[in-house]
């Protein structure tokens, strides 16, 4: 039997939150700490997957070695975590609903009659296990896509809620992530947003072992004791996640805000040892302050959303801190190059 335990990682209020940056953080600060962790994306839409979806709409379709194509998100984990993922790190309700048809066509149901509960959910929680069964990862961070409180959504909550109580609070827990918003007229930090998100998060039978909380501002500890009450956490269990420069800031931010601390705390995990981002570091200090500057002009059709070009853009940045060189991307719609190319004909 696996001893794997679960993450799961959902979002309030709003999306774009970053959730998969808090997800590859956590992953980064736990695998530095000596144990071996993997991250998967649930995503709620109905489409197979992201392949034939508009990069305006989705940004970059992430292809992993296996030739799965999958969320953008899996290239922030490989890129944080330096492992490759897989089709079993990115799932989407149109391949569970796929898999749960192609099994009652063939009768596997026994012409029982096909339900959300518990037909659908089992089929989620299998996926969400894949990875946890292979003996290859002490912890497994799901990240679930959209945000509490969509209908498309629901199915993975209760999915969770019924993981929780399977596996038991020491090998599964819950951490959302969440948005305290600063209201200029009234010069103060809001807390009802996250109020409500959690409510709404319990209304499914699932309670937040940790809040990680979105922000522009400092979180002072009155509005951490206030959080705490009101969304049935312990203080120390709140955790303040303010902007940073770049997404490689995150980590250690995370770090000394203690994330990985509660985490194992919660999971009744011993440390292996500190995290060292010796190396991490270094590239972050190189990507700060270049000695040196490039300008390279990227074409493509998708320029408008440049998530579109994710990689690429990811791509330049690691090249570029390697070298010591800042690198200006030029964008360039083909389109306008085409006409170029015809004015000159």
């Amino acid at each position: 039997m696996s001893n794997t335990k679960y993450v799961f990682v959902t979002g309030g209020v709003t999306s774009s939150l970053g959730k998969g940056i808090i997800a590859a953080s956590l992953a980064k600060l736990l695998q530095q700490r000596g144990f071996s962790v993997t991250i998967q994306k649930l995503d709620p839409y109905i489409n197979i997957d992201p392949g034939t979806l508009n990069p305006y709409e989705h940004g970059e379709c992430y292809v992993t070695d296996d030739g799965a194509e999958t969320d953008l998100d899996l290239g922030h984990y490989e890129r944080f975590l330096n492992i490759p993922t897989s089709q079993s790190n990115n799932v989407t309700t149109g391949k569970i609903y796929q898999s749960v048809i192609n099994k009652e066509r063939k009768g596997e149901f026994l012409g029982k009659t096909v339900q959300v509960i518990p037909h659908i959910t089992d089929e989620i929680k299998r996926r969400i296990q894949i990875l946890g069964e292979t003996g290859d990862y002490d912890i497994v961070i799901t990240e679930i896509g959209g945000t509490v409180g969509d209908i498309e959504s629901l199915p993975y909550v209760e999915s969770v809620r019924q993981m929780l109580w399977e596996k038991g609070e020491e090998n599964a827990i819950v951490i959302h992530l969440t948005l305290v918003p600063y209201l200029a007229a009234a010069g103060e930090l809001k807390t009802k947003p996250t109020q409500h998100s959690v409510k709404m998060l319990m209304q499914s039978g699932v309670s937040p072992d940790i809040l990680v909380c979105r922000t522009e501002h400092e979180i002072s500890d009155d509005i951490k004791r206030k959080l705490a009450l009101f969304c049935n956490v312990k203080k120390e269990d709140v955790v303040q996640s303010i902007d940073a420069e770049t997404i490689y800031d995150v980590p250690n931010l995370m770090l000394e805000q203690g994330l990985d601390s509660v985490v194992l705390r919660k999971l009744k995990l011993c440390s292996k040892g500190e995290p060292e981002l010796k190396v991490w570091n270094e590239f972050l200090q190189k990507h700060k302050n270049p000695k040196h500057e490039v300008e390279i002009a990227l074409i493509g059709k998708y320029i408008e959303l440049q998530d579109s070009y994710k990689s690429i853009t990811e791509a330049f940045i690691h090249a570029g801190s390697s070298n010591e060189t800042k690198v200006k991307v030029r964008w360039i719609h083909s389109e306008s190059l085409a006409l170029i190319m015809l004015k000159k004909n």
